[in-house]
């Protein structure tokens, strides 16, 4: 009998995986759908780069300028607005820069929506999934469930809603890092980086939720006692899988967040992306619904032991 080679064991890994999602998602009924890669609207996060590209053929077609997709979060929001219903997709998206041992500029995502959910519900059944998937490779993973807060307080016993910035710098006073220009969520942000996701378990699942106001992105706030994004993260063992949120679908709170990403762009010499108005548009028609963003070599790298995603690839990006 002959012996597969590591790439052939990853391409098969990786087809068993997609027929999974299949099934998990038809079992659900939860239409699978397919929408644009280049759009003449881009991502404004700052901190995501996309790639462009031009289109030569009619005037009449549209935008020249087209944006390659760093998600399909904004069709797939359009496609509920237009009483679709509960939809996901599995494709390939596009992040500039973002190449090296864990990161390929081209990888696969899967983003699905649940209507009348909210971001709680939604994270248990992202943990259904991945104890799927695990099950592939004969797996099974404990879950721990905690709020942002409650991970701070138990792990380093900070409370990050309302702890002076001093006491957010100082478990990272042996870090490498250069401090110049970094706010409060970016000490965070390496709190979680440097001192607590490396300290998650490999055997276990662990969904954070309830995240701070300022970190919603495109997530409702609830207003508790200080507000929180309704927002959550899933990790199997200390790689980030899937960030999920209860939607937000208020047009005018969506386009002054995307205008404060460009503001944000200005202030770091980076240039500003359109804003997707076709989204504001009909943002107000959307249903209430939570949606997610699962990374899918992310997975395949946890199904296969390995810290490379190149060993997940056909071919990385050196090589394509």
């Amino acid at each position: 009998m002959s012996v597969r080679s590591p790439r052939e064991q990853a391409l098969r890994l990786r087809a068993g995986l997609y027929h999974l999602i299949r099934a998990f998602f038809i079992e659900r009924n939860v239409l699978e759908v397919e929408t644009p890669i280049l759009s003449a609207a881009g991502n404004t996060d700052p901190n995501i780069e996309s790639f462009t590209t031009g289109f030569h053929g009619h005037v009449d077609a549209g935008a020249r300028e087209r944006w390659l997709r760093t998600s399909p979060e904004f069709p797939l929001k359009r496609l509920l607005a237009a009483g679709v219903g509960d939809c996901y997709e599995l494709g390939r998206v596009f992040r500039n820069g973002e190449a090296g041992g864990r990161h390929n500029p081209e990888f696969a995502m899967l983003e699905w929506y649940r209507l009348g959910w909210d971001h709680r519900r939604l994270a248990d059944e992202v943990v259904e999934l991945v104890q799927a998937a695990l099950n592939l490779v004969g797996r099974h993973a404990d879950v721990r469930v905690c709020s942002y807060r409650e991970l701070f307080l138990d792990r380093l016993g900070l409370d990050p809603l309302t702890a002076p910035l001093e006491a957010l710098q100082r478990p990272l006073a042996g870090a490498t890092l250069d401090p110049e220009g970094l706010t409060r969520d970016d000490w965070l942000d390496l709190l979680v980086t440097h001192r607590l996701q490396p300290a998650f378990a490999r055997g276990q699942i662990t969904v954070i939720h309830d995240y701070p106001a300022s970190q919603c992105a495109l997530a409702r706030i609830r207003q508790d006692e200080p507000p929180v994004a309704e927002r959550f993260e899933l990790y199997l063992g200390p790689y980030e899988l899937a960030n999920g949120y209860h939607e937000l679908n208020e047009a005018a709170e969506q386009r002054a967040r995307f205008e404060r990403d460009n503001a944000v762009r200005r202030a770091r010499g980076l240039r500003e992306v359109p804003i997707d108005e076709r989204l504001l548009s009909v943002l107000g028609a959307m249903p209430d619904c939570a949606g997610v963003a699962l990374g899918v070599e992310r997975l395949l790298m946890c199904l296969a032991g390995t810290d490379a995603i190149a060993d997940v690839l056909a071919f990385p990006f050196a090589e394509a």
